[in-house]
């Protein structure tokens, strides 16, 4: 009981200073960069689960994030639109009849559905489709990256259906509630918050469960685990469907929070950034992963104000002296520490 306590201790100290702290001393644009950050690490913490654990490396996380976001996105443009309506940007691009694909979306139960169940329907389409032909690697790698591509010229190339290259912003109301007001950013901000503790618990415990000690064993040798008779396609089709659902989650999360989704926020350079995120935060640890989505998301917010043309360079600086010093992340680094202190 005493191990259990102390295991959880400091979980239960975040959770206080997320869910109550936080909301008590932050300002509301202040609160409101915390929860974007938050939604960031929902994203990470999928990458921690799927290539620190299970070593697979995907550029591509931003396909998924904003297949989650664009669905939410739909939602509220319709209901700003209500009955028979049409969102500002189809009738500035001459639209002059709702598609078919956005009917199903005045639905808040289906669009919040297609979030999570369209991002984990693809990834397992792909995964499926790749992972039994067996690749692996630098590959697997650049699969992802070209499909986070690929999905960004057609958002892009859709301007009366997707808004195009500005996508779509001008968001008023959530289920009755202004937007604009500081008590539904708040609640926004705690919604964020404890999906994100859920989902780190519950990832936990995947990661402690048998799969979780299948998914490592796969990792570290592939075909070892096919000799004994598991199936390791289906292993990393799983675990990369259930990463993309939470990167799913998170654009929906990010949508509400932020007030605008577009192909800049969902291709190539955003896809890398949460990438770098989890590795200076350590990809081989969960909490790792959302400390350093965190971590950059405060940076390049702080730097970025001062440092407004410098802040890639900023970046780059930062990765290569956490990688330098600490090859595990941040993470590895407060181990390495809290070992020491212990000897």
């Amino acid at each position: 009981m005493r191990d259990l306590i102390r295991r959880n201790l400091p979980f239960a100290a975040v959770a206080v200073v997320a869910l109550v702290a936080a909301p008590l001393l932050l300002e509301p644009f202040r609160l409101g960069l915390l929860a974007k950050y938050l939604c960031y690490a929902i994203v990470a913490l999928g990458i921690g689960l799927v290539w620190g654990k299970g070593g697979m490396l995907t550029l591509g996380q931003g396909v998924f994030f904003g297949l989650g976001g664009y669905a939410m996105a739909m939602y509220l443009k319709l209901t700003e639109a209500g009955p028979g309506g049409l969102p500002d940007f189809m009738v500035w691009s001459g639209v002059e009849e709702l598609p078919a694909l956005w009917a199903p979306f005045a639905s808040p139960v289906l669009a919040l559905g297609m979030a999570v169940i369209g991002p984990m329907a693809l990834a397992a389409v792909l995964g499926t489709l790749v992972f039994r032909q067996r690749v692996r690697g630098a590959y697997f790698a650049i699969l992802t990256q070209a499909l986070a591509a690929a999905l960004v010229i057609l958002l892009v190339g859709q301007q009366g259906l997707t808004g195009g290259t500005n996508g779509m912003t001008n968001f008023f109301e959530l289920f009755g509630q202004d937007l604009a007001e500081d008590s539904t950013q708040r609640g926004l901000y705690l919604v964020t918050a404890g999906v994100l503790g859920v989902l780190y618990l519950a990832t936990r415990q995947l990661v402690n469960s048998r799969f979780g000690r299948l998914l490592v064993a796969v990792r570290d040798g592939e075909d070892r685990v096919r000799f004994l008779g598991y199936d390791p396609a289906l292993v990393k089709t799983v675990t990369f469907a259930i990463s993309a659902g939470m990167a799913g989650l998170a654009g929906a999360l990010f949508v509400p929070v932020v007030g605008i989704i577009s192909p800049a926020l969902l291709g190539v350079v955003p896809s890398l950034e949460l990438v770098v995120a989890v590795a200076v935060g350590g990809r081989h640890a969960l909490a790792g992963a959302v400390l350093g989505a965190v971590v950059m998301g405060y940076a390049k917010t702080a730097f970025s104000e001062q440092f407004a043309d410098g802040w890639l360079y900023l970046q780059g600086a930062l990765f290569i002296l956490v990688m330098t010093l600490a090859p595990k992340g941040i993470a590895g680094l407060l181990g390495r520490v809290r070992r020491a202190r212990t000897a």
